[in-house]
């Protein structure tokens, strides 16, 4: 008679499941159990033969290592799990700090006897070291967040290749756990706000001006659902007067984005948000510059249609808020991020279903429509554009002080003139914002500080009381592929020749200083574009770039101060976004690589700016997060295409691979981590400056990473060799992989202990 077995179980052949690496909710979305042991529906539904630890003053006494273990099979491992008992086994014996987390800072000793699946689970096998256990951890946590009480857990999940399982959790896990949608269904989620200071946490979204049926869609999601206590307000047509966003600071809110007309499943028409990315943690609304980072590895991973969405967000914000915003909040209506829409917008059009030819240049031509919109009305024109040197600058409007900070975050700067008026910081802070208090010198600082926020470089002694003023490197770099990429596309994908579909006014061209001051314009719908004024724009740009931001003598591109009429000489690794740009002649790019590069390298790959630059840190002048020694994806991107782009293929894929190694000895040795930056001199995700780092507070297994941090390593991959990814994932340090080599004939890199334990008890704070 055949065994009976519980109907709730399925059996599977050991040879139809090939993958061992399948996302989680097919690994542990079902009840699979192998055919090369019939268990018994007792042990399935109950009893648990796992040997637990035995504990003896602290310390696990073993026998001989592995004579108690099952000897290895022809098959793979296989191990059989109570889930809620081994999680808290795991943690009560390896988890000694308490957070949840396995990691090389844990005192415990670093293994634990797993019963086997073939044996019943009377037989075990020890999992050893820090990077096995904290995968179990997640591995179990998995199995919960999918209801299972019991696993048959492989192996060859606790051992998988590092770099493998990091870009596949980023590819299968991350992207969805970051994903969201402005709709009925994705409100609750995207409202949470974490910098919301105001004390009403009542849901809130903004709808633009002249959206009446995306305005009667949100009023209706309100009466359907009123557990949400949602509030519906409509924006003036110019919502983005620096007195009305002021005014919005005590009541934020989301700001409505694009969305799709959809079948309602009666008949009828109904509306749904087209969703998109978020960089995650304390950042739960769509960004401008992250969204770029994040649409490159989107792209690597597949997600076309997640990156083409958000393309379709900033249309729609340049349409409706007149910039694409810093992010897609009510306090982030008057600023903006650094420009990427033209070649976010090619690469991904580059993509696109080649079958679809008119589809696809329709909608690259909606995007270029408003890159040029973007263009004339925000950087080549006022308060932006400085007249003189025809070069632009970050420098947003707004009033008061930023409501998104951190409560405590102005306080050294605002208790000078809190005791100067007799008053709590508080008290001043009120009166200051609501314009009962005026302070000229406060309002200088807080231009310069809603400039450094827009230039997405917040903050750094770079730009300290002065950003406003600058004409960046970067800015222009970016500006410079704007118009290149407009020129391009006009040029190969519509003939020469694009209608403006919206009309505004046209920045003046060539920019003479008078013009600004006149208030006749050209108006974009007067006469069709055409490539030739935009290679001449991007011509101009880069003779002004190399008149007024490149340094022959120190060999490096410097942001120049449009008021006091000289460069700054602080160096950024910003510099190198000319590489990206293509604005460097091939002499500037040698210069660059042969000089100048070895002075941001370093074991983990490219800090911000150089240490001397920064200058020396005290407690009155704490460490900023986007100076020495910090390192973000960003910056690592952009140095790799644009050495790649001028042949330096070596130099791009040693900076690639230092970076990826500081990532992947992150990931091995804390439990998953994928942080916002690094210290890249410690080789450390524990930063103590400013907010502190974002991505790591977790329990169990990350759940989203750092939006442009996961964009790093799948796109950093694609610059590896297979020897290189080989090396990576054993963890071979930058130093020993390149023997200690830079540029020929430069110096080698400064020395720094490279012990991961050593590195992170260095970094933690010791009350």
């Amino acid at each position: 008679m055949a065994p009976v077995h519980p109907s709730t179980i399925n059996f599977f052949d050991d040879a139809a499941l090939n993958d061992t690496y399948v996302d989680s909710s097919t690994y542990y979305g079902n009840d699979l159990y192998t055919r090369s042991r019939t268990y018994s529906s007792a042990h399935l539904h109950g009893y648990n033969p796992q040997r637990r630890p035995q504990f003896d003053q602290d310390d696990i006494r073993r026998s001989r290592r592995l004579s108690h273990d099952e000897k290895s099979s022809a098959g793979p491992r296989r191990f059989l799990i109570d889930v809620d008992e081994t999680i808290r086994l795991v943690l009560e014996q390896e988890d000694t700090d308490g957070d949840f987390q396995i990691s090389i800072t844990d005192s415990g000793p670093k293994v634990m006897s797993l019963g086997t699946a073939t044996s019943n689970g009377f037989k075990s096998f020890d999992i050893r070291g820090t990077y096995m256990l904290s995968n179990l951890l997640q591995e179990l946590a998995l199995a919960r967040d999918h209801g299972r009480k019991r696993i048959v857990l492989d192996e060859a999940r606790l051992t998988e290749n590092p770099v493998s399982r990091l870009s596949r959790m980023i590819r299968s896990s991350f992207w969805n756990s970051l994903t969201r949608r402005i709709d009925g269904d994705g409100l609750e989620i995207i409202c949470a706000d974490p910098k919301n200071r105001s004390g009403k946490l009542n849901p809130r979204i903004y709808v633009p001006h002249g959206e009446t049926q995306m305005a009667l869609y949100y009023r209706q999601v309100a009466i359907d659902k009123p557990h949400l206590r949602l509030e519906v307000e409509v924006l003036p047509a110019k919502c983005d007067d620096p007195h009305f966003v002021k005014s919005l600071n005590s009541r934020p809110g989301i700001l409505a984005l694009a969305m799709d007309e959809v079948d309602d499943g009666h008949g009828g028409k109904t509306l749904k948000g087209i969703p998109f990315i978020v960089p995650g943690a304390r950042f739960n609304e769509l960004y401008n510059w992250d969204s770029y980072f994040i649409s490159l590895g989107l792209l690597v991973d597949g997600y076309i249609d997640m990156a083409k969405g958000m393309v379709e967000h900033f249309i729609f914000e340049i349409k409706h808020y007149g910039k694409i915003l810093n992010g897609s909040r009510s306090y982030y209506l008057c600023r903006t991020q650094p420009p990427f829409l033209t070649d976010m917008a090619l690469q991904i059009y580059n993509q696109l279903d080649r079958t679809k030819r008119e589809d696809n240049r329709a909608w690259l031509k909606r995007a270029i429509q408003a890159a040029i919109k973007e263009y004339h009305t925000i950087w080549t024109a006022q308060p932006r554009i400085d007249p003189k040197t025809g070069l632009s600058r970050y420098r947003p409007d707004g009033l008061g002080i930023p409501p998104e900070t951190e409560a405590t975050h102005f306080t050294h700067i605002l208790q000078p003139y809190a005791d100067k008026h007799g008053l709590s910081v508080l008290e001043f802070s009120e009166k200051y914002n609501d314009g009962t208090l005026m302070e000229p010198g406060l309002d200088d600082y807080f231009l310069h500080d809603r400039a450094v926020r827009e230039s997405g470089h917040d903050t750094t002694y770079r730009f300290e009381k002065r950003c406003a003023n600058l004409a960046t490197i970067d800015l222009n770099s970016l500006l410079y592929k704007y118009e290149v990429d407009i020129a391009t596309a006009i040029r190969d994908v519509f003939d020469d020749t694009l209608e403006l579909e919206e009309t505004f006014p046209l920045s003046p061209f060539p920019p003479p200083p008078r013009a600004f001051a006149d208030d006749v314009r050209e108006y974009s719908t007067s006469r069709a574009q055409t490539s030739e004024e935009w290679f001449r724009r991007a011509a101009l740009r880069k003779e002004r770039i190399d008149k007024y931001l490149w340094n022959d003598a120190k060999n490096l591109y410097f942001d120049y101060d449009t008021v006091q009429e000289k460069q700054t000489l602080y160096e950024s690794v910003t510099a190198f976004w000319t590489l990206w740009a293509g604005c460097a002649s091939e002499e500037q790019c040698c210069k660059l690589v042969m000089h100048s590069l070895k002075k941001f390298e370093v074991i983990g790959g490219l800090v911000s700016g150089t240490e001397e630059s920064r200058g020396k840190i005290s407690l009155d002048r704490p460490n900023r997060q986007w100076d020495y020694p910090y390192a973000w994806p960003p910056h690592q991107i952009m140095a790799w295409v644009g050495l790649e782009r001028y042949g330096y293929l070596d130099d791009a894929q040693r900076l690639a691979y230092r970076f990826l190694y500081m990532m992947t000895t992150a990931f091995v040795d804390f439990n998953g981590v994928v942080p916002e930056k690094f210290d890249a001199v410690k080789l450390s995700h524990l930063v103590d400056a400013e907010y502190g780092n974002q991505g790591i507070d977790f329990k169990y297994i990350p759940r989203e990473g750092f939006g442009w941090m996961n964009s790093a390593y799948q796109v950093g991959l694609s610059f590896l060799t297979t020897h290189m990814r080989r090396a990576v994932a054993a963890c071979t340090s930058p130093e020993v992989f390149f023997r200690g080599g830079t540029v020929v004939g430069a110096p080698p890199l400064p020395v720094h202990p490279t012990d991961p334990l050593g590195l992170a008890m260095q970094s933690l704070s010791v009350n």
